[in-house]
């Protein structure tokens, strides 16, 4: 089960967290600082697994972007880096080559993409196709309000 996941730049600033678990503001505030200096510091060759307190940190770097997850320890690191890449992979389709600026300028389509492929900390939705065409369908939600109108 995923408890957070981040996506972090190169210099440290959380560019979307998404949090499965209840913690305070403070852990949350915490957790992200103790995660970005253990991952951004961590050396090229090494491993993309982390232990840390009593859970797995599991991250990936793409161009500028670090994908970082926080899951239980008993669970699979490479299913989870697996489920990583199917969310790059649903990004890059969604945006066309994803980048930071997409991001930091569309984070609320990031979430959304996030919320149909992971539910509760679970992955929920597998296929690429049906992600993406539900996106497009909210897209046209928001550009025609109007014609989705449901008459009450």
């Amino acid at each position: 089960m995923f408890h957070f996941l981040l996506l972090l730049s190169r210099q440290g600033k959380v560019r979307l967290a998404k949090w499965y678990s209840s913690f305070t503001t403070k852990e949350k505030a915490r957790f992200s600082r103790e995660i970005c200096n253990m991952v951004l510091t961590r050396p090229p060759k090494l491993c993309n697994f982390l232990e840390w307190k009593e859970y797995k940190i599991i991250f990936k770097r793409y161009a500028s972007l670090y994908f970082v997850v926080c899951v239980d320890r008993t669970d699979n690191e490479l299913i989870v880096l697996e489920i990583i890449h199917h969310f790059v992979e649903i990004l890059d389709r969604y945006f066309g080559n994803v980048c930071e600026l997409d991001l930091i300028f569309n984070f609320h389509k990031a979430y959304y993409i996030l919320d149909e492929l992971i539910m509760a900390g679970e992955l929920q939705e597998t296929s690429k196709k049906t992600v993406l065409r539900i996106i497009a369908q909210q897209d046209a939600q928001q550009e025609n309000p109007a014609e989705h109108k449901v008459d009450l």
